[in-house]
């Protein structure tokens, strides 16, 4: 239950926003992490390289996101300020910048941009081609989602709720949205997906929301998950993980609520399966791949949910987001390994131990490789088969 904060309001002349971040303290009561069974015939999976990226989260629970662009760049931050551009391929640097910043959200990447958001609520927008910084803005709280960045806008969610458009050539708010944030919340904040106009976000109410891109005007809102339960912990409807669309179909996964697909041409549910999910899901043509909040890994059925496989001998190491890799499906956990399992199977082929102080965030894939961050300031490059 650690991995809770209450958003606790307190005296107006204190805090001109009227909010405190607290860690829940009490007992923990989440399930033993199951033990590592050997690997029954694994697949090669050998590291290409690994570098170091400042401190990494330097204790702190931040999810700092690396990012991939389309030039063959990978862009790392840490949680001491450094900011690095690698050659995807080599692990060779291409510029690293200390901005001695508390950076709390993760890499966005796009239009020539690299940003980064810290604990402070600054904004910091980096050249691609140098790392020169282009420019600086601010906004209302500490960012602990990755900024998004499409179409000359670049979109900052901050963890009080409010969402913000700044303009890539010169960093000018252009428009700015606040939705309600309830007294209780999961410690994180999904970032949104932006493109084709509009930016769409599950929100911690258990709503899913779509905005304008360029004014940040609403042009829709859904309930996804509608608070249950008698206590406000039982009430937890965070959408804390990444959506996903393919096509016109939505997928969506909040804490105590179903993960929906939901056809974004008219608003409408197409299937809801009950699972719940604050760590990520993926999707590949075939299946959508979710983490359950109890660690077991499904596959669904992306035309009408019905389970494909599950995999529970995972439950309980606190797995990341999964991320589908080529023919697999690759999670990391809280020790640093990166498992593989074979997306139409669920059969777990293949593993291996990236940073033994452990992996909070999901790997990235790209074309072969697969890129792991881990809490230290590992980030390595692995590559699966021969």
């Amino acid at each position: 239950m650690r991995r809770f904060i209450v958003m606790a309001a307190i005296a107006w002349t204190v805090s001109g926003c009227g909010w405190i971040t607290e860690w829940v303290s009490g007992t923990d009561n989440s399930p033993p992490p199951a033990p590592l069974q050997a690997v029954a015939n694994p697949i090669p999976f050998s590291k290409v390289w690994d570098t170091r990226v400042g401190a990494g989260t330097d204790g702190a629970f931040v999810k700092l996101v690396p990012a991939l662009d389309q030039g063959g760049g990978l862009y790392a931050a840490s949680r001491d300020g450094e900011v690095v551009a690698l050659d995807a391929g080599s692990g060779q640097a291409r510029w690293k910048v200390a901005t001695k910043l508390p950076i709390s959200g993760g890499v966005g990447v796009g239009d020539g941009l690299a940003v980064v958001a810290t604990s402070k609520g600054e904004v910091v927008a980096l050249r691609t081609d140098s790392g020169n910084e282009a420019w600086r803005a601010r906004v209302s709280s500490e960012v602990l989602a990755p900024p998004r960045i499409a179409e000359g806008v670049v979109v900052i969610r901050a963890a009080d709720g409010r969402f913000f458009g700044f303009e890539v050539a010169s960093g000018r708010q252009i428009w700015g949205y606040a939705s309600t944030v309830p007294v209780l919340t999961l410690r994180g904040s999904a970032p949104p997906l932006v493109g084709q106009g509009v930016v769409i976000a599950g929100l911690e109410s258990g709503r899913v929301l779509g905005l304008d891109l360029r004014s940040g005007r609403p042009v829709f809102e859904r309930v996804v998950a509608a608070p249950r339960g008698r206590t406000e912990m039982d009430r937890l409807v965070d959408i804390d993980a990444e959506p996903r669309a393919a096509g016109s179909t939505l997928y969506i996964a909040p804490y105590h609520g179903s993960v929906t697909a939901i056809d974004l041409q008219s608003g409408n549910p197409v299937w809801a399966k009950d699972i719940s999910t604050y760590a990520g899901l993926d999707i590949d043509p075939q299946a959508v791949y979710v983490v359950g909040a109890d660690d077991t890994v499904s596959a669904l059925d992306r035309r009408d949910g019905s389970v494909l496989w599950q995999q529970a001998e995972l439950s309980g190491r606190h797995l990341s987001a999964p991320t589908v890799y080529g023919p697999l499906v690759a999670l990391a956990d809280f020790e640093g390994y990166v498992h593989l399992l074979d997306s139409r199977s669920g059969r777990i082929v293949g593993r291996a131990q990236i940073d033994s102080t452990g992996v909070g965030v999901g790997p990235l894939a790209r074309g072969n490789m697969l890129y792991v961050y881990g809490k230290s300031g590992t980030l390595a490059a692995y590559r699966a088969g021969g």
